[in-house]
């Protein structure tokens, strides 16, 4: 019985000493075990914090809307998108009219003769000269319509001609054969549809065959004296280097641009923007040492701008050499402008 006793007392003084061991031991994993779910917090926050942005974005702005008149649905023509310009980052919506309405200023000052560059005594010989533009320079049409509206008068004498005694007055322009589809099935059109005549309405020009949007607009705006945005390359080229807009449609762009300026700006800002494009903001080389709106122009050091290597690159008048027109207005020629020569001169 005593060794019995003696055996229950070893085994239960065993007992609680693992017992105690095993406390000693929790209690020492314990701490252990809040610092690493503290490492493991603290490393989502640090993880997370790694993620966040660095600074807040800033609520996007509310798009401009182009006036009502700009963009104006006209019957039976698709009206040009609403597009609100983008300008560069940090300049405001305020920034860009103002800084865009500049640019004309100066420009208009540069060319206050600008005009069309397209000879022409009425409506009819302006859009059969703007259709036969495309694609070709406005001096080769001014050398190819003298023959085309002497032989061709009017829109009833062009309507009767054989197409292909058409096609060897306009082969210098280019294209000549669709070309003289085009002239022909307009002056076909104005002599069944119109009287003989060219309709004053957007919706009426841009029914004639080979004519869009920018050659009604040329038409409008300088045979009738109705505001209207030319878009051609020169335009889509200076106005995406100008940051007035990033859009690249036509129609897009117009409506952008137009959203800029006061309508009756329109005609005048087209021979503005289109007039530097031609002299000093060239595609490939751009005459930035010679430009008068460099401070202005965010593009400015894209082409060359070294003053003196700058004037070698200027054309037309600005270089001193002869216009397009062969019979340009008398404005042209008292600020130094030469007139084109005609057809096989030289």
């Amino acid at each position: 019985m005593k060794k019995s006793s003696a055996s229950k007392k070893t085994a239960s003084a065993k007992g609680a000493a693992a017992e105690k061991a095993a406390a000693e031991k929790a209690a020492a994993e314990k701490p252990a075990a809040k610092k690493s779910a503290a490492k493991k917090t603290a490393g989502k926050k640090a993880a997370a914090k790694k993620t966040a942005p660095m600074k807040r974005q800033a609520p996007a702005k509310r798009p401009a809307v182009v006036p009502k008149k700009a963009a104006a649905a006209v019957k039976g023509v698709a009206p040009a998108k609403t597009v609100a310009a983008k300008p560069p980052r940090g300049e405001s919506r305020t920034a860009l009219v103002r800084r865009a309405r500049r640019i004309d200023r100066e420009l208009a000052e540069v060319y206050p003769y600008a005009h069309p560059e397209l000879d022409f005594e009425n409506p009819f010989q302006l859009v059969v000269a703007t259709v036969l533009s495309a694609q070709t320079t406005d001096l080769r049409v001014n050398q190819t319509t003298p023959a085309l509206f002497a032989k061709y008068p009017t829109p009833e004498d062009l309507a009767a001609a054989v197409p292909e005694e058409v096609e060897e007055i306009l082969r210098p322009t280019g294209f000549f054969r669709a070309k003289t589809k085009s002239v022909i099935g307009l002056s076909k059109a104005l002599a069944e549809d119109f009287g003989g005549e060219v309709p004053g309405r957007l919706e009426d020009l841009v029914k004639l065959p080979g004519v869009g949007r920018k050659t009604a607009f040329v038409v409008l705006g300088n045979a009738f004296g109705r505001p209207g945005i030319t878009v051609d390359t020169h335009f889509q080229r200076l106005v995406r280097r100008w940051r007035w807009t990033e859009e690249t449609d036509p129609d897009k762009i117009e409506a952008a641009v137009g959203a800029l300026f006061p309508k009756s700006d329109w005609t005048d800002l087209s021979h503005h923007v289109i007039w530097h494009g031609r002299r000093i903001c060239h595609a490939r080389k751009p005459a930035c040492g010679a430009c008068p709106i460099a401070p202005l122009c965010p593009a400015y050091g894209e082409g060359e701008t070294d003053p003196e290597k700058a004037k070698k690159l200027l054309k037309y008048e600005k270089g001193g050499l002869p216009g397009q027109r062969l019979k340009p207005p008398q404005a042209y020629l008292d600020a130094g402008g030469k007139p084109a020569p005609p057809l096989g001169a030289g």
